[in-house]
């Protein structure tokens, strides 16, 4: 379907919530998104997909109680991500949003990301404004060093690597499944994965409210699972970029080096700030060999 008919037809969406222990929550996100997509004049028809990921309270029995309203319920925890990928695997509908159960994400904002989305865009994005997303000074320098690692990868500005509001196709999304988590990092994986495609990616600002219960993330582990994430998307779609790294740290090391041995006058950090030069060319060359080799898997997948 080409844009210009995108712009002009209604839309049926499928919205996917994963939940986990969210009783408190999960009514008054449903009711908003039932009020919100009901009176949607782009909107031709919806369901809610409720993936339950092993709650402990009564969110599946307040879920099954609402309109259009499917659950999947987790016999355990199974990860963010993975609440995620079930959901859309059981989707009605072409046209994914994702949104939080804790009450978060200010779903009136969804019709303007479904408008952006007919524009043609691959995927449209909430980014988070407001006091309530600077949330922890300890989460403020985690997704500031993370926001730093995702620009370095895929070359562009990103205004919020990991927000849990998005637009999509779920037949491209599905394509991915094997490189995006199964934990909190699907969002930042998948923003990762379709800019490195090349996909048309917009962010659209929102306000970010104060969430009903607790959060669910664990600083430490979900951000070392997010950078094993993108270091694994990197290898496989943008290798040389590791090297790139490893090759400025030996030669920054390699110039420290002789800069020592210089102030010093010893011969032998010298020396070893030359090897550390003659070593960085040959991982040089190696990330070189890397890319080669993708491209060429590549071109073998397509024939």
């Amino acid at each position: 379907m080409d844009v210009n008919s995108m712009k002009n037809e209604k839309i049926s969406v499928s919205v996917v919530v994963p939940a986990y222990n969210e009783a408190g929550a999960i009514t008054k996100t449903a009711d908003e998104i039932h009020s919100v997509l009901s009176a949607c004049p782009i909107v031709e028809d919806y369901e809610i997909i409720v993936v339950d990921d092993g709650s402990s309270d009564e969110t599946s029995e307040i879920a099954k109680s609402f309109k259009k309203t499917r659950v999947i319920r987790h016999p355990h925890n199974a990860g963010y991500g993975q609440s995620l990928k079930d959901g859309i695997l059981e989707a009605s509908f072409d046209t994914i949003v994702i949104t939080d159960a804790d009450f978060t994400y200010p779903f009136d904002e969804v019709p303007s990301l479904l408008e952006k989305y007919r524009e043609g865009f691959d995927m449209v994005v909430g980014a988070r404004t407001g006091p309530e997303y600077r949330e922890s000074y300890f989460k403020s320098p985690m997704r500031f060093l993370l926001k730093i690692l995702v620009e370095f990868t895929v070359g562009r500005r990103v205004p919020d690597v990991n927000s849990g509001l998005r637009v999509f196709s779920r037949e491209i999304a599905k394509r991915h499944f094997n490189q995006l988590s199964i934990r909190f990092s699907f969002t930042t994986s998948i923003t990762v994965v379709y800019m490195l495609l090349n996909k048309f990616v917009v962010y659209v600002p929102i306000p970010y409210r104060s969430r009903i219960g607790k959060s669910k993330i664990r600083i430490l582990r979900d951000s070392l699972i997010t950078l094993q994430y993108i270091i694994l998307i990197i290898a496989n779609y943008h290798p040389i970029k590791i090297f790139i790294v490893i090759v400025l740290f030996l030669l920054l090391l390699s110039f420290a080096c002789i800069a020592t041995g210089v102030f010093l006058g010893a011969a032998t950090p010298i020396w070893l700030g030359v090897v550390g030069i003659m070593f960085s060319c040959v991982v040089f060359a190696l990330g070189l060999l890397a890319d080669l080799l993708r491209q060429i898997l590549a071109l073998s997948l397509d024939d």
